[in-house]
């Protein structure tokens, strides 16, 4: 328990060991022998009464004995005038008296308020508690912003890579920092705020505080979510203050991290409105907009979803720039394994090259990850250097899961997977237009019961209608596989053709590739920002262009699937000979794979394969066919 919580309790447990010892003193603390009332009586009648005092609220009689002994004996309240009748009548005499109980007024009002006060301190010690402190509570609308201490070790634009645009932008933020008069004298106005958005794990965080690094200035960090609270204009309040303490420290720099959280587009979620969140988003776009250019605060924020950003907080005068935080390409990836290298003891024949090239799609997390896994892996294997092995065993890890080694199959279902791999490498290698089989295994990892790598040679950027074509007939190649050998196919293609749908579907209304629809793209993503796809989904066509989008995506469908039946069926041997091999020794790597095809009579090509092409949107990850356990 911490100090200021501490303290806190103990003066809550004060307050309630006085409100006790306060009701225990007003009952008072006199021992007395308590009577029943038929015992009062025979006493009475003995003569043995010497005093007795009436407690009309109580309803009670006490008074003193001859003997010296004290009594106590209640009674029933409608017998009160009786009873003092026969006490007057006693012999002998006894000496009486009648207390009435009437409360003071103060202690009236004490009760009366108690109640009230309880429950006020009651409250006041539970936001107390989740406040951190007394202090806190006086400071609920302060901000969270963490200031991170000139004396901890700094990141510089040194320590990042794979993202050297991004950091070219931002020296110039530095410079402005560091130097402010030699932008001010060409009457040059530096951004007021600088939007970083991109992939997550691409280093947008790394980046902010390589600014600041660099810079030497303070750096107030938080996160977006931290403005908004339960209670209204708590969220509002809060960043007030974040932004006088920057100004008051300036030159700084201020990060919000997941800024979407805060700054989504006003007015469209479910009923629009009015919340606490428009209001805490409302205060930010005010003071940003009131900065001053010569006070040195700069406001730098990272999303990945800058799509949901409300407009107002992307024109100029607020977030002037806006700087994208890709994933980085193979020169990227090299130099990002480099840093990561640093400290760990890599074995000489561990070629980052190698790496960078195996691993396209992958963010800064990602290869930061992969390290790991293969220190881990070292580590476990009681090995003091980290080899190829581990890297190429991490690298796997990473895409496609750990292995499960518990899996127990039968050797019908191996035979059936080995076979459904088979076929996507098969037609995935004969396909002119499919990128290169870089690995094919039947071992269980993640949710897939077996899994076809295939890698690009280089990074590309635009994929064309042939490309997504061939594609889509190495995804069908595993299900193709499974009708053409044993006719009866199983539930694990279910992956395969999902993400086949989801292409052919994207072809045909976001990359124009239907004859029959021509370039027209059907559908507004944007109407998704806040409800489920199938609530935001405003339908832009008829119901009789949905019917034909369903007819031409069957159709892309049909022509991959009868192009990989045609592979399949006229190189039958090499698929049989891939299976028993895959059996055999559960994973082939790609010498082993180009010894297996030796030399195939050249792909002639299908009847039906679309002879014209676009070009549409890169797709980014590389392609790791899965065979989902159903």
């Amino acid at each position: 328990m911490s100090r200021r919580r501490r303290h806190s309790f103990l003066i809550f447990a004060s307050i309630a060991l006085l409100v006790a010892l306060f009701f225990g003193l007003s009952r008072g603390s006199d021992d007395r022998e308590e009577l029943s009332f038929n015992e009062f009586s025979d006493l009475l009648d003995d003569g043995s009464i010497k005093t007795a005092e009436l407690k009309e609220r109580d309803s009670k009689v006490e008074g003193e004995l001859h003997d010296g002994v004290s009594y106590e004996a209640a009674y029933a309240a409608e017998f009160a005038d009786e009873l003092l009748s026969e006490l007057n009548a006693a012999e002998p005499s006894i000496e009486i008296t009648v207390d009435q109980q009437k409360e003071s007024f103060w202690f009236s009002l004490l009760l009366s308020l108690l109640p009230i006060v309880l429950l006020v301190g009651l409250f006041l010690f539970i936001i107390n508690s989740m406040q951190g402190g007394g202090s806190r509570l006086m400071k609920f609308g302060k901000s969270k912003a963490r200031q991170v201490d000139k004396n901890q070790p700094k990141v510089t634009f040194a320590d990042v890579a794979g993202c050297d645009e991004a950091v070219e932008e931002l020296r110039e933020i530095k410079d402005f920092l560091s130097d402010p008069g030699k932008f001010h004298a060409v009457g040059a106005k530096i951004p007021k705020g600088v939007l970083l958005y991109g992939p997550p794990g691409t280093g947008k965080t790394l980046l902010a505080r390589a600014v600041a690094g660099e810079a030497n200035v303070p750096f107030f960090t938080i996160s977006g979510s931290d403005f908004v609270e339960m209670f209204v204009g708590v969220g509002a309040s809060r960043v007030r203050d974040l932004f006088e303490q920057a100004k008051s420290s300036a030159p700084a720099i201020i990060f919000v991290d997941e800024i979407d959280a805060v700054g989504r587009h006003r007015g469209a979620g479910v009923g629009g409105g009015h919340d606490e969140r428009e209001q805490t988003l409302n205060q930010m776009l005010v003071e940003m907009d009131g900065f001053d250019v010569s006070t040195g605060v700069i406001m730098i924020a990272a999303t990945n979803r800058p799509d949901i950003l409300d407009p107002a907080l992307l024109r100029p005068g607020r977030f002037d720039r806006q700087i994208v935080v890709d994933l980085p390409n193979l020169n990227g990836r090299r130099a990002i394994l480099d840093v990561h290298i640093k400290g760990k003891p890599i074995s000489d024949d561990v070629s980052t090259d190698l790496i960078a090239r195996r691993t396209p799609g992958f963010t800064g997390a990602d290869l930061a990850n992969l390290l790991n896994e293969a220190a881990l892996l070292a580590a476990r294997r009681d090995r003091a250097i980290i080899g190829t092995a581990e890297i190429a065993d991490s690298i796997d890890r990473v895409m496609a899961g750990p292995e499960r080694k518990s899996t127990v199959m039968s050797d019908e279902e191996k035979r059936v997977i080995a076979y459904h791999e088979a076929g996507h490498a098969l037609v995935g290698h004969v396909l002119s237009n499919t990128d290169p089989i870089h690995k094919v295994s039947i071992i269980a990892r993640g949710r897939a019961l077996g899994w076809t790598l295939s890698l690009p040679t280089e990074d590309r950027h635009l994929h064309t209608l042939s490309q997504l074509t061939d594609e889509l007939a190495m995804m069908l190649g595993g299900r193709t596989a499974e009708e053409v050998v044993f006719g009866d196919p199983t539930t694990g293609a279910a992956n395969d053709i999902e993400r086949a749908t989801e292409v052919a579907r994207s072809m045909v209304t976001e990359y124009g590739m239907s004859e029959e629809l021509g370039l027209i793209r059907f559908g507004n993503p944007h109407n998704e920002i806040f409800l489920g796809k199938e609530m935001g989904h405003e339908a832009s066509y008829s119901e009789e262009i949905a019917s034909t989008i369903d007819s031409e995506v069957h159709k892309l469908i049909e022509i991959a699937h009868t192009e990989a039946r045609d592979v399949l069926t006229q190189h039958r041997e090499t698929l049989d000979r891939l299976a028993e091999a895959l059996i055999e020794v559960e994973t082939l790597e790609e010498d082993e794979l180009d010894a297996i095809y030796g030399h195939l009579e050249p792909w002639e090509g299908s009847a039906t394969t679309p002879s014209f092409g676009f070009h549409p949107p890169a797709l980014s990850e590389p392609t790791a066919t899965e065979l989902d356990q159903r």
